[in-house]
């Protein structure tokens, strides 16, 4: 963040600055009283479990600046950095990083969601994008109310790029996260059915996730699978320019996809404004491949050199967890453990079959949250897609995922594992060189703790 004055700060959030000098400045908003220290602001959120004003006392000791509070901190006097008082902390946080937004003029910001494959995205577009400026990127999942806010107030005057995913899980929650990153450009990934629990309905999804791309004005653009069903759903609804991208269709595209032997996915990158390229991206899977197409489209229309793209393309490095391909006792992994929903299960499933290997095709499978009323049947519908794709071994890890086995038939084995402990100990007994495994599940289902527990 910039360095802002004390009065800019309390004049942005509605606040009262109670103590302090208003022409006193910090250069940094924390929100975790353990990572507070001199220079920053500290914002006393109340969550649902946790109310920071709790630790307002190893914040002062800390020796932060400033608090940023709704409630005031005992003995307030002993406190030698400045209060801004407010009705609600969070709105607070969210006002600041939405003025901050707004006068940070020369910053070009590409708003990324979808039901899959946001950070992917995100990584893909942040490397492209690096090589025409500094680019402050979301980390880890500040992608909610309170971690966009963060990303925004984190970066630095000098950023000429901001890649920000934007998650959710209710109806009208995307938007808020729009309205505060007025995005000059969105990138909707795919729409599935990630979150139906609590929106009920695809369509409902649909309309969620084209909220993003409603925020951006007449002179932008959205990116976006041409072959996702909800894709003239989403053109229907905006005023920006629709920029589509498919494996062999779109105004960017994928021609000659192929897989090498290494795993690589290869093709040439095509556009209608510029040369084509090869791309070999360090990765397995067409979804890989469709992602990597939302970050050209944003570079190509940032003119970005097709030459560059492709090489920030095949070198980029993925956040953990994202079909990370390991080698673990001489066996090779597909971790694709950091999250699951239906459609990035059934994608994941695809790259399985696709790859050219000389051993079995192994599937260890972990259950799938927020699917309320749908979960049994996406559950057993899952079971289905690991038989039709050719899954040699079928291992799943606790109850709530016993119903994939159900309709997994035909396979050579198909065993359902009450922990990860003891799902690694059988594999390690029938696991050989030659072997792939993919290894995914919901964030909650710690699907990690397998090849953990196999080392």
């Amino acid at each position: 963040m910039r360095s802002l004055s004390l009065f800019q700060i309390s004049e942005w959030v509605d606040g009262a600055l109670i103590q302090g000098v208003p022409a006193g400045k910090v250069g940094r908003v924390e929100t975790d009283s353990r990572r507070v220290g001199a220079g920053d602001l500290f914002v006393a959120i109340k969550g649902e479990r946790l109310d920071a004003h709790t630790f307002l006392g190893d914040v002062a000791k800390a020796g932060a600046d400033a608090m940023l509070v709704s409630a005031l901190p005992p003995d307030t006097e002993r406190f030698g950095g400045s209060i801004i008082l407010v009705k609600d902390t969070l709105k607070a946080l969210q006002s600041l990083a939405y003025h901050h937004r707004r006068t940070s003029k020369d910053l070009f910001v590409t708003g990324i969601t979808g039901s899959n494959g946001k950070t992917s995205t995100k990584d893909f577009l942040t490397a492209v994008l690096a090589g025409g400026g500094s680019v402050n990127a979301t980390s880890g999942n500040f992608n909610n109310h309170i971690g966009l806010p963060l990303t925004i107030l984190a970066g630095n005057e000098g950023d000429r790029y901001g890649v920000w995913e934007m998650g959710m899980n209710h109806a009208g929650e995307l938007g808020v996260l729009a309205d505060i990153a007025c995005p000059d450009a969105a990138v909707i990934t795919h729409i599935g059915t990630a979150h139906i629990e609590h929106l009920g309905s695809r369509e409902a999804i649909a309309a969620e996730k084209a909220s993003l791309a409603e925020a951006v004005a007449s002179g932008g653009f959205c990116a976006m699978p041409l072959h996702d069903e909800f894709y003239g759903f989403v053109r229907d609804r905006v005023r920006c320019e629709m920029v589509s991208v498919g494996v062999g269709q779109g105004d960017v595209r994928a021609e000659g996809l192929v897989s090498d032997r290494e795993g690589r996915a290869r093709f040439e990158l095509v556009s209608a404004d510029a040369r084509p390229v090869t791309v070999s991206l360090p990765v397995r899977g067409e979804h890989m491949v469709i992602n990597a197409l939302l970050a050209a489209a944003v570079g190509l229309r940032q003119g970005i050199d097709p030459v560059a793209i492709a090489e920030s393309l095949g070198s980029v490095r993925l956040t953990h967890g994202r079909l990370e391909e390991k080698l673990v006792g001489g066996i090779a992994f597909l971790d694709d453990s950091y999250n699951a929903n239906p459609d990035s299960m059934h994608a994941a499933l695809r790259t399985l079959r696709a790859a050219e290997i000389a051993g079995r095709r192994v599937a260890v499978l972990g259950f799938m949250g927020e699917l309320g009323g749908h979960e049994e049947a996406e559950h057993l519908r899952l079971g289905e897609r690991v038989a039709e794709q050719g899954v040699d071994f079928l291992v799943t890890v606790g109850d709530r995922a016993a119903r994939i086995n159900e309709r997994a038939t035909g396979l050579a084995e198909n065993r359902n594992f009450p922990t990860h402990e003891e799902a690694a100990a059988f594999l390690r007994d029938v696991l050989a060189a030659g072997d792939l495994v993919l290894v995914k599940g919901s964030r909650s289902a710690s699907m990690e703790r397998v090849i953990a527990a196999f080392a």
